[in-house]
């Protein structure tokens, strides 16, 4: 059932907020504590949104395939026999069963309920005992299919059937990440961190689009960069940030035998990050779903040359999950608890006009696409 957003609430939550970041509140603090705005952001945004999958090299082969979970929905992507990349809802047409999961290889997918056979296309193969049945016709059933696209060597999934291809909508985003990851096709997943915070998922991509709080909260990731050359370019359904690693020892992780000196970090609408940081060859997919209203579960997924990180990468993954991410995370979560008081209600952006990492210009940016996501709510009631 679809949520209903009137005209009225639209204009409480963006009351204040301005085209131009320098003259402009933030959204309202309601969106980030009602429970209603929660549905119509699962319905308006994550429903059609592109939602990464998987790095392509799981579903690099014919026959390989993956199941996962896409915005609550169970989902199966297959490399068909004849080499086409499809997507499905992970659901037999005769009951209901969820056909597969996990990853691996396969010929046919048999659901492990009453044996319905599909082709890796999926159309129906087989149906026990069908030939006694009136009226049943196998080429009638097939089963529903679901939007996925190769961009940047990773797999996305879009469960809106009319979306526009990603890189349609992404602009000149893939060839800054090409650029900068020339090997991403050749990486290969090495580790995973996952976390339950408190607080709102739109609290935790605003930290993270900014870094006017990394010199006073993030001691020693400053030390990692040079702040001086941190840039932050806002473009159409994404976010740049840029900096050089720093040059001299840091407090961070050691990055004496770096391969890449760059701290080059994209924000891809509507929940996703996509970094590469200083060190040999990697590539990181950090994602942030809301889990409810005032709580939100991320899931961090690290692609190294090696499936075994080595000892400077394993200081890295070490760096990020005992320091950098506990002092984010406490930091989102006092922002989500100030929210539930009626001392806060918004807030003005700090921004320049140098476009630095120390300005909230793209927090700004983000906020627009959201108010633009509940713009097309009140407009579809």
């Amino acid at each position: 059932m679809t949520t209903i957003l009137s005209a009225e609430e639209l204009a409480t939550i963006e009351a204040g907020y301005d085209p131009i970041a320098s003259r402009s509140w933030s959204i309202n603090a309601r969106c980030y504590i009602d429970p209603k705005f929660q549905d119509i952001e699962r319905e308006q945004i994550f429903h059609r949104s592109w939602q990464f999958l998987c790095h392509e090299e799981k579903l690099r082969e014919d026959g390989s395939y993956i199941a996962a979970d896409i915005e609550g929905q169970s989902i199966v992507a297959t490399r068909d026999t004849t080499g086409k990349l499809r997507a499905f809802y992970n659901v037999c047409k005769h009951r209901g069963h969820e056909l597969v999961k996990g990853e691996g290889k396969l010929n046919r997918i048999t659901c492990p309920y009453h044996a319905w056979t599909y082709e890796l296309n999926g159309s129906l193969k087989a149906a026990r005992h069908s030939e006694k049945i009136e009226n049943f016709n196998k080429s009638e059933i097939c089963l529903d299919q679901v939007q996925i696209e190769t961009f940047c060597h990773l797999v996305f999934i879009n469960l809106d059937p009319n979306a526009t291809p990603l890189a349609e909508q992404s602009g000149d985003l893939a060839k800054e990440v090409m650029s900068y990851a020339p090997d991403l096709g050749q990486l290969t997943f090495a580790h995973r961190l996952t976390y339950k915070i408190n607080a709102n998922w739109k609290s935790v991509v605003d930290n993270f689009l900014e870094c006017y709080h990394c010199p006073v909260a993030h001691k020693d990731f400053v030390s990692l960069v040079e702040m001086d050359t941190y840039k932050v370019k806002t473009h159409g359904i994404y976010s740049s940030h840029m900096a050089k690693a720093g040059q001299t020892n840091n407090n961070a992780y050691s990055i004496d035998d770096a391969i890449c000196t760059d701290h080059a970090v994209w924000f891809l609408w509507p929940n996703m990050t996509l970094m590469r940081y200083p060190g040999r060859g990697n590539f990181m997919v950090w994602r942030f779903y809301p889990a409810g209203p005032e709580e939100t579960y991320e899931v961090f997924d690290f692609f190294f040359e090696t499936a075994e990180p080595n000892e400077a990468e394993i200081e890295a993954l070490k760096f990020i999950d005992d320091v950098l991410q506990p002092e984010d995370i406490g930091l989102v979560e006092s922002v989500q608890r100030g929210m539930q008081t009626p001392a806060f209600r918004q807030g003005r952006y700090m921004v320049d006009s140098e476009e630095s990492g120390l300005s909230e210009h793209a927090v700004h940016h983000f906020h627009g696409l959201v108010l633009d996501a509940y713009a097309k709510a009140v407009e579809e009631n």
